[in-house]
């Protein structure tokens, strides 16, 4: 069954029907304590993350004071998440980085993004969508999975899907399926026990359907 794109739009509209509130569940105050998180919480859930970044960003609310943190200390407040020393490094490097090359601020750029330290593909779309209004594309697992899942687009890994779901989806709208995509992969279409039973899109589903 190959989509449309009228059933795509109509897929879309039921998927942010599904979800009227999805949006970025990360807790920050800037676009910078926007970045650390989304580093932070790579391989890691949002609410692993949103438990240790009170008291980081209390202590260090911005690049100027990070830039100055010991790595020691880092790796005590984020140690409850996974790569705690590896990240601990990055968000220090990065911080770094900032001072001294951006005066601080976040840079409102793909190529400058993804030049920092711990900064990939996935983390420079997020922040410059939920940071500065870009209208992006963020392929995670939920988004790979389920996109491919449901028949949005056929790829193998993460970088042809996310170019895949650009070409399929109104550009208007990548930010919006970006978190509609990620909700329904975290509280229905489940990785190992999808419920196919009680999802409002399985009329479109490739997978339900075959």
């Amino acid at each position: 069954m190959k989509l449309t794109k009228k059933k795509i739009n109509e897929l879309l509209d039921k998927l942010e029907e599904m979800y009227p509130d999805a949006d970025c569940a990360l807790d920050f105050g800037s676009i910078f304590q926007l970045l650390i998180s989304v580093v932070l919480s790579a391989q890691t859930t949002d609410k692993s993350v949103n438990a240790v970044t009170p008291e980081l960003f209390r202590r260090y609310p911005d690049a100027g004071a990070l830039s100055l943190a010991r790595e020691e200390d880092l790796q005590d407040i984020i140690k409850r998440i996974g790569m705690y020393k590896t990240k601990s490094k990055n968000i220090l490097a990065l911080s770094k980085t900032l001072e001294s090359q951006y005066e601080g601020q976040v840079p409102e750029d793909y190529d400058k993004l993804i030049a920092l330290p711990g900064v990939g593909r996935k983390t420079a779309n997020v922040v410059l969508s939920v940071g500065f209004g870009q209208q992006r594309i963020a392929v995670d697992t939920h988004v790979f999975r389920v996109s491919n899942r449901i028949g949005l687009v056929h790829e193998k890994d993460v970088l042809k899907t996310e170019l895949a779901l650009m070409k399929v989806i109104p550009e208007e709208r990548w930010s919006r399926t970006h978190h509609s995509l990620i909700f329904h992969g975290r509280y229905c279409c489940d990785a190992k026990k999808p419920k196919c039973e009680d999802c409002a899109i399985s009329a479109f589903c490739k997978t339900f359907n075959s």
